[in-house]
């Protein structure tokens, strides 16, 4: 595959055919201060392909050290899927209708000048890959840039606010994993380690719900499994509650195991290897204890898509996981509306 010069890079990347275009519009802007955004389309989503195809990834940036730690991770997934890589910094407008104005000047010579940075650094050498500057509304943005460029990936890095700071501020990250179409893989603030430059996930732990809903996240989990070899743990957390206190723990627990080995192929696969596990307790607690005792790489989970934003308290249950989870966490949205 054609692989551009960092020089050529920049050339093309802040080419005027590569200029930003108005999120509610679509039309090519004179200027990136000419890019609007108010945008609204329903988003269809599709079953996956027996096997995962991550052929266009998006990074979603805002040039902070949660997004260099989640740039690493796009880098070397796209690496490893021969993918085009998709680098996209959003200016927030002041309304979700306006223009941008003076005062988004500033804000946009720095994201040009953070987005030569990051091409000239090397970082991003060997993989295709395309600027996408706009300005306006996150969400309305990145969802029109998915539709477009028919997304296979998010990757995103999150701060982790929780309590109050999220309450007042929402979190950029949730929003995304929630409403994104396709998956979302968030790098979260207790994911220390740099990604290696050839991607191997070993260890996947998924933490299933066994919801109908699930099956789009299963057949991920699973496909990633095969296409990393790797030791695939599916994971359900039972509810502590009362009636489970009561003597009936052990045969729950069994019922669990059964449903989870329904959800695997009937002829068992040569290509990784799976163990099932069904434990009491918080689905957080016991999702992450399971994910640090397994030195998990990898978390999988679906997630319901909420009617309502910004964020609640107590967190949800994912975002409490990608909040604290040591690996980064590949979420699946269902097809679910209820929060």
């Amino acid at each position: 595959m054609r692989t551009t010069s960092m020089n050529r890079a920049i050339q093309t990347n802040f080419s005027s055919r590569h200029k930003p275009t108005d999120c509610r519009t679509g039309a090519h802007c004179r200027s990136w201060l000419d890019c609007a955004s108010h945008m609204h389309q329903a988003m269809t989503v599709t079953e996956p392909k027996s096997d995962v195809a991550l052929r266009r990834i998006l990074l979603a940036t805002d040039f902070s050290s949660c997004s260099e730690r989640a740039l690493q991770y796009a880098v070397s997934v796209a690496r490893h899927y021969d993918a085009t890589l998709y680098l996209a910094h959003v200016v927030s407008a002041e309304t979700p209708t306006a223009a941008p104005t003076t005062a988004s000047r500033p804000a946009l010579r720095r994201a040009e000048q953070e987005m030569a940075n990051l091409l000239t650094s090397g970082v991003l050498r060997g993989v295709p890959h395309q600027v996408l500057l706009s300005t306006g509304v996150l969400w309305d943005c990145l969802q029109k840039i998915i539709t477009e460029n028919s997304v296979d990936l998010v990757v995103v890095g999150t701060h982790g606010r929780t309590g109050v700071r999220k309450l007042m501020l929402g979190s950029a990250a949730e929003e995304i994993f929630r409403k994104s179409p396709c998956p979302v893989l968030t790098v979260g603030p207790q994911v220390h380690h740099e990604a290696p430059s050839s991607i191997r996930f070993q260890q996947i732990l998924y933490a299933c719900d066994l919801t109908p809903a699930a099956e789009r996240a299963t057949a991920y989990a699973l496909s990633l499994a095969r296409e990393f070899r790797a030791q695939l743990t599916i994971l359900h957390a039972i509810s502590d509650t009362e009636t489970t206190r009561s003597g009936r723990r052990e045969a729950m627990r069994r019922n669990v195991v059964a449903q989870l080995q329904a959800l695997l192929p009937a002829e068992p696969r040569a290509e990784y290897s799976t163990q099932l596990l069904a434990a009491f307790g918080p689905a957080p607690t016991v999702i992450l204890d399971r994910a640090r005792a397994l030195g998990a790489d990898l978390i999988v989970m679906g997630v319901r898509r909420t009617a309502s934003f910004p964020g609640h308290l107590p967190p949800a249950t994912t975002y409490q996981v990608v909040c604290e989870a040591p690996c980064p966490v590949f979420t699946v949205r269902t097809e679910e509306t209820q929060a």
